[in-house]
């Protein structure tokens, strides 16, 4: 048996990224602020760019730091404070009836249809690789170049759903939110 020695830089930075991503992932659950919890998202997806980093993926790095940790978690503070953090929301009142009942039913068929496609693919969770020829991403100059392509021609439905579903996630945020408050001044106006 060979022993596997570590060198103490990728150590220190894989010790570094872990405690970045587990310590925000348990104040993104743990804290009652919202905005403290997005904030502790934030430190999650930076431990993330770290690890990115260690791995020589300094694309990846960059786009986690822009796109998730710039654009999204900005998209998730301003519908936070649109909705208004410092309400008091009634629990007991449940504004769409019937609505755990729908969430549960839509949480079993998801389940249940991952988990078919998964046993239906003999448990296989991805392609080998992301580039159109089958073969793999190289590392260096056309690192770029070669996820551009396979983003947008291979992959570019999921692209686009992803982008579609996070703005009906919005407008239906949005949404709700005018129309509790357009019910909450109307009852005080009474």
């Amino acid at each position: 048996m060979t022993a596997v020695s570590y060198a103490i830089p990728s150590v220190l930075i894989f010790v570094t990224s872990a405690l970045l991503i587990v310590v925000g992932a348990v104040g993104v659950i743990s804290v009652k602020n919202p905005v403290h919890a997005a904030l502790s998202l934030i430190m999650t997806l930076f431990g993330v760019a770290v690890a990115f980093i260690a791995q020589s993926a300094d694309f990846l790095a960059a786009v986690q730091i822009i796109v998730y940790a710039g654009a999204i978690v900005v998209l998730f503070l301003f519908v936070i404070m649109f909705l208004g953090v410092d309400r008091r929301d009634h629990v007991t009142v449940e504004p769409l009836v019937g609505q755990r009942a729908f969430a549960a039913v839509g949480v079993l068929l998801t389940v249940g249809g991952l988990v078919t496609l998964m046993a239906r693919s003999h448990w296989v969770t991805g392609a080998m690789s992301v580039s159109s020829q089958g073969t793999p991403i190289a590392t260096g100059q056309g690192n770029v170049r070669e996820l551009g392509t396979a983003v947008f021609t291979t992959y570019l439905f999921a692209f686009e759903a992803t982008a579609a579903l996070l703005i009906i996630a919005v407008v239906g945020a949005v949404l709700l939110a005018r129309r509790e408050r357009a019910t909450q001044t109307e009852e005080a106006g009474q």
